[in-house]
């Protein structure tokens, strides 16, 4: 069992920059292949970026490739999502989630994750 806790999130101006942060419990933390996922009311839930496990593999969605990085630091649990260059259109709620260790790829697909944070509130103003 992972449990995921976002932080992170808040209001910032266009071009601006924020850090999202994802706390992982559990002493199995780097066998989980990793992602963000992000998403505004009506709509679904749309990859953004996903680490491997060791950290050495990243993918990116289309619509943050060259502004957003992801990482991670399997010594702290802890998965990072840097956020450059905002624009409004980024605006929503960010997910983190793992998936099973029997899985050592990432994915950009939603359902190939099996846990899940609680989500934090990103918000770009223009």
């Amino acid at each position: 069992q992972v449990q995921l806790v976002e932080s992170g999130g808040g209001l910032v101006q266009a071009g601006g920059s924020l850090r999202l942060s994802c706390a992982g419990s559990g002493r199995t933390f780097s066998s989980n292949a990793m992602g963000w996922f992000r998403q505004v009311p009506g709509k679904e839930r749309a990859f953004v970026a996903a680490v491997s496990r060791s950290g050495a593999s990243t993918d990116y969605g289309d619509a943050v490739k060259g502004r957003f990085t992801c990482s991670r630091d399997n010594a702290k649990n802890t998965v990072y999502l840097q956020m450059n260059s905002l624009k409004p259109e980024d605006t929503a709620v960010y997910y983190c989630a793992a998936r099973s260790s029997l899985y050592s790829g990432t994915s950009r697909v939603p359902t190939n994750y099996n846990y899940w944070g609680q989500g934090t509130q990103v918000t770009v103003s223009s």
